[in-house]
């Protein structure tokens, strides 16, 4: 007997009308597990107490040192890329806790890598700098 004669296996045991489906089956279970991987759509999750407190202090100070144009122009450039800004926080924590809570800068991180973060700080920055009527004027 040849030798290649006894390491092949029959046609119908490689390959049978049932392994098809079976392939197919699989494949869309891995093409339904990765169909997120990719996506640019994220789920609507809701702010926490603590992190809209987190940006109202971010906003407060941005225009308290009257930045607001620089850091919407900056905050809507940086718009697509809030995921890598969340990672370069991570990366530059041990420098930055010198000046802000640890706890913080981990809640500022997971914040950025949200991609409706960046268009609610906009939004309270906005708010915040919009000029204040005085208590007793009339509404226009």
């Amino acid at each position: 007997m040849p030798l290649g004669s006894r390491f092949r296996l029959p046609f119908h045991t490689v390959m049978t009308s049932s392994s098809k489906p079976a392939i197919a089956g699989k494949w869309d279970r891995v093409l339904e597990e990765l169909s997120h991987a990719f996506s640019i759509k994220s789920e609507a999750e809701l702010f926490a107490s603590e992190d809209l407190a987190l940006l109202e202090r971010i906003a407060e100070a941005v225009v308290k040192r009257g930045m607001t144009a620089p850091a919407t122009i900056f905050l809507e450039s940086l718009g697509p890329m809030n995921f890598l800004g969340s990672q370069a926080l991570y990366f530059l924590a041990p420098i930055v806790e010198w000046a802000l809570d640890a706890k913080e800068i981990e809640r500022a991180a997971r914040l950025l890598e949200r991609r409706e973060t960046i268009p609610r700080l906009i939004a309270i920055i906005e708010t915040k700098s919009a000029p204040q009527a005085p208590p007793g004027a009339p509404a226009q």
